[in-house]
């Protein structure tokens, strides 16, 4: 059977006060629409309308998916209007559509799977998902009669006594009948208080036509939607449970899971171990038996097998395997480090290759560089890539030596087998099996203290 998919987004969101559309505030490194599309996605409905209005073309922007249409709800006149204003989209269509809040960044995959699963198997004309609550106050409650069929939704405003005692809310997450909802959206009016269409009245006009009515219960925190920052705050919490459990029951070590921060979409191999205080984000990818120290941060990179990383900051660069890097080592984008290579303290790489087996021990700058296999550099050496105008690059050959307090000012070429003598300024190419010497020759003055009146 067709299925399809609508998700509600138009919504700026007063009480998150931002000048975002609400849909785009992120949680765990996602924008709460993202991690809803993605659910779907993964529940294997591909064919999905977004609706969007305040903020539509900065929607479009930062979603990025060329597989997503979108309608647009230019006036917010309720979740009735807004789904009629996908008419377009659903027109011509039979099957089953879905309908999402763009808030609710929690939403599982199985749970969507079972929606519409037992909203096809038992042929509703509709199935709400649906949560058993505590306190219930403030949400629209589920009435079922004597076989459970779904009889209404009753608004908390509009229960009597005994409706009030019914924990069974309404999440505002839908499956219809793609032909019948079409037909009840042309008979919902605003003739209400607020002046808006409500969705929930399709649901009287399908059982005031004998429609069969479902529900489905899922866990409370799923359907919870990002009213504020406080529910924004929580869904974070709770992403950030789920993802860090996701990893321990596969085999990745953390020892503190209440402070290790891991984005959505990011892969660790088994046996890796995590220390507090780091934080994981974006497409990072990170190999098995992995020691990642305290106080680390590491943003869209892959790390390889078996590397250590101590209190350092890698950004969108490859990192090979056997590999140790820092304390406070600061790897910038687009740079690639070998395997069995040492990146040390205080050290800053910027959009360079290391070879395999290279040492950058200590307090050096590498910028636009290419550096090769077992190499070696001295404490304080800089690679001079900027010449006040230009970023120029530096090539220095395997098993180089380069001595401390080295400045080599790009571009200069450093072949094979080189020595640099400590405290040299290289401006000119260093020949295979060459050393090369650029400092002034040493000077002693006698008796220089004494005459300045400087001696104590």
């Amino acid at each position: 059977m067709y299925k399809c998919a609508l998700v509600l987004a138009a919504g700026q969101g007063k009480r998150i006060k931002s000048d975002l559309p609400k849909v785009l505030h992120k949680v765990c490194g996602k924008e709460m629409l993202k991690h809803v599309i993605d659910s779907i996605r993964s529940a294997d409905i591909d064919d999905i309308d977004v609706i969007i209005g305040k903020g539509a073309d900065l929607v479009k922007e930062r979603i990025e998916d060329k597989k997503v249409s979108y309608s647009l709800q230019a006036e917010q006149l309720g979740t009735g209007h807004a789904v009629k204003c996908a008419l377009e989209f659903l027109k011509g269509k039979k099957g089953v559509v879905g309908i999402f809040a763009g808030d609710t960044p929690l939403i599982k995959q199985s749970t969507i799977e079972k929606l519409f699963n037992e909203h096809i198997e038992n042929q509703n004309s509709a199935t709400i998902l649906s949560a058993i609550v505590d306190d219930p106050t403030g949400y629209g409650r589920i009435v079922r009669g004597k076989s459970n069929e779904v009889l209404k939704i009753v608004e908390h405003k509009d229960c009597n006594e005994e409706e009030l005692k019914i924990n069974e809310m309404n999440s505002a997450i839908y499956c219809f009948d793609i032909e019948l909802l079409v037909d009840a959206l042309g008979k919902i009016n605003n003739n209400n208080n607020q002046g808006e269409y409500y969705l929930t009245d399709v649901i009287e006009i399908l059982k005031s036509n004998n429609k069969k009515v479902g529900a489905v219960i899922t866990d409370f925190e799923e359907t919870i939607g990002v009213n504020s920052r406080v529910q924004l705050a929580q869904a974070e919490e709770i992403l950030r449970n789920r993802i860090n459990l996701m990893h321990m029951e596969n085999g990745v070590t953390l020892i503190d899971p209440k402070t290790t921060y891991i984005e959505s979409d990011v892969e660790i191999g088994k046996d890796t171990i995590i220390y507090p205080n780091n934080i994981l984000e974006g497409n990072t990818k990170i190999g098995s038996n992995c020691l990642i120290y305290q106080n680390s941060r590491i943003v869209n990179s892959v790390i390889g097998e078996e590397v250590d990383i101590q209190a350092s900051v890698i950004l969108d660069s490859n990192i090979g395997d056997n590999t140790t890097v820092g304390p406070f080592a600061y790897i910038r984008p687009e740079t690639t480090i070998g395997k069995h290579a040492r990146i040390g303290d205080f050290v800053e790489i910027k959009k360079s290759t290391i070879g395999d087996g290279t040492k950058v021990s200590h307090l050096t700058y590498i910028g636009d560089a290419e550096v090769g296999a077992e190499c070696n550099f001295g404490c304080g050496t800089v690679v001079v890539n900027y010449d006040g105008k230009n970023k120029n690059k530096t090539i220095i050959g395997d098993h180089s030596f380069v001595g401390c307090n080295a400045n080599l000012v790009s571009p200069v070429t450093i072949h094979d087998n080189t020595y640099i003598a400590a405290g040299s300024t290289i401006t000119s190419e260093v020949k295979e099996g060459e050393l090369a010497v650029a400092r002034a020759k040493q000077r002693n003055i006698s008796g220089w203290v004494e005459k300045k009146g400087l001696k104590k």
